[in-house]
């Protein structure tokens, strides 16, 4: 799925509707409820899980860029948003690119807590090397895949928003169902707060 997208599909949806396999009258306003779900989760978890599929430039600055001192030591890393392929990634301080050898990408091999798929959204300075003022990074941004427990969130909280889009105090912040919020939903919270980070740029 392209940034930007729903994390779930309208067919997904339907499954989990009664009597609704068959009828098309509600198509839009499923697919409105999916997309203002999935903007609510983004905010929730402050990113997104989409894909980019081509290789575009972001820019950091000193905010992004943490520094932890051990003894003598002075291990640096830049927090940027997330990417998930290497294949086209540059990487420039302050104007000079870096080689490979240059930066380490966290999480390692995309494993965080033994679950892989993670992409990668921090890169630490090998060596004695250190970040300057201004960080460029040129990458695939998003996540290859979204996570299952993240599309199930956005089912579950898209199917809730359909079934009371008539109520008083309604559930979505979107034009079809009025000036409303989607409304905490603890099992779809529990499953995106593994998820959450500090909140960054989704372009």
């Amino acid at each position: 799925m392209a940034l930007g997208d729903a994390y779930a599909t309208v067919p997904e949806l339907k499954v989990r509707l009664p009597n609704l396999d068959e009828v098309a009258t509600y198509d839009d306003v499923l697919e409105e409820a999916l997309s203002s779900v999935s903007r609510e989760i983004e905010q929730f978890c402050g990113r997104q899980f989409n894909k980019a599929d081509a290789a575009t430039v972001r820019e950091y600055g000193p905010d992004e860029i943490y520094r932890l001192r051990e003894g003598s030591t002075v291990t640096q890393w830049v927090r940027v948003d997330d990417f998930y392929d290497v294949t086209d990634l540059v990487i420039e301080v302050d104007g000079a690119a870096w080689t490979p050898a240059d930066y380490v990408l966290h999480p390692r091999n995309g494993v965080v807590d033994g679950m892989p798929g993670w992409p990668y959204y921090e890169i630490h300075a090998a060596g004695s090397l250190s970040f300057g003022t201004e960080v460029s990074v040129t990458a695939k941004w998003g996540w290859s895949a979204v996570p299952a427990p993240v599309k199930q969130a956005c089912l579950i909280m898209a199917a809730e928003t359909f079934q009371i889009k008539d109520a008083p105090f309604g559930v979505a912040g979107s034009d079809a169902f009025g000036a409303i919020r989607v409304r905490d939903n603890r099992m779809a919270m529990t499953k995106l707060s593994r998820y959450c980070r500090d909140p960054i740029r989704v372009r």
